[in-house]
């Protein structure tokens, strides 16, 4: 993936550092005004004004501010499988039960410390410009979970794994968002009963 998130999402790639470093600028800031004032008040203008950059600059790499939100997601996603690959060649899972614990384990890490990430949470649309096929963050998520299984656990993949696993990612992503909505750092007991929803749903099919 992209340094700077789903390119799709950029009207053009930057090509020298310079611009690379803008659009880095806006994706930062559009993280921090996301976790300040959410979404809906999110705006192309406070992005340049934050980022120090040109209202045009913003224009020049993106549509609008759903693309901007759009590469930041996966941005994000890009930035979750990185530390959970981290993760675990530090410290291998010893089956897809402990790969699946530090995969959540990991999420919940980000939530409490990505700008904007437990606003953005990685469900809506990452592709809106496929009509005939949307694609979400969690699909996304899917299918590199789907390529773990293989890889590390020698878990092969067909139709009904994948459908297996998306229902499990969307359960997971849902209780992890219940448990931040009842507590500001994540409660503990909804964190652990995320674990074990996810573990006895795959458990029952893989």
């Amino acid at each position: 993936m992209s340094k700077f998130g789903a390119t799709h999402s950029l009207r053009r790639l930057p090509v020298q550092e310079r611009s690379a470093a803008r659009v880095r600028r806006m994706l930062d800031a559009a993280a921090d005004l996301i976790e300040e004032v959410g979404y809906d008040r999110l705006s192309t203008t406070a992005i340049a004004q934050r980022a120090d950059v040109a209202i045009g600059s913003v224009y020049q790499f993106f549509g609008d501010k759903r693309s901007l939100a759009e590469a930041l997601s996966q941005r994000y996603i890009d930035l979750y499988f990185e530390r959970l690959a981290a993760r675990f060649d530090a410290e291998p899972p010893a089956d897809w039960r402990g790969g699946v614990e530090a995969a959540i384990d990991e999420y919940v890490q980000m939530y409490r410390t990505a700008p904007g990430f437990r606003v953005l949470h990685l469900a809506d649309a990452i592709d809106p410009g496929r009509a005939d096929a949307v694609t979400t963050g969690g699909d996304v998520i899917a299918d590199q979970i789907l390529a773990g299984l293989a890889q590390r656990f020698g878990i092969g993949g067909d139709d009904e794994l994948n459908k297996t696993v998306t229902v499990a990612v969307e359960t997971g992503q849902a209780l992890v968002r219940l448990a931040f909505r009842r507590d500001p750092e994540g409660c503990s007991a909804s964190i652990a009963e995320a674990a074990d929803v996810v573990c006895d749903y795959l458990g029952r099919r893989l």
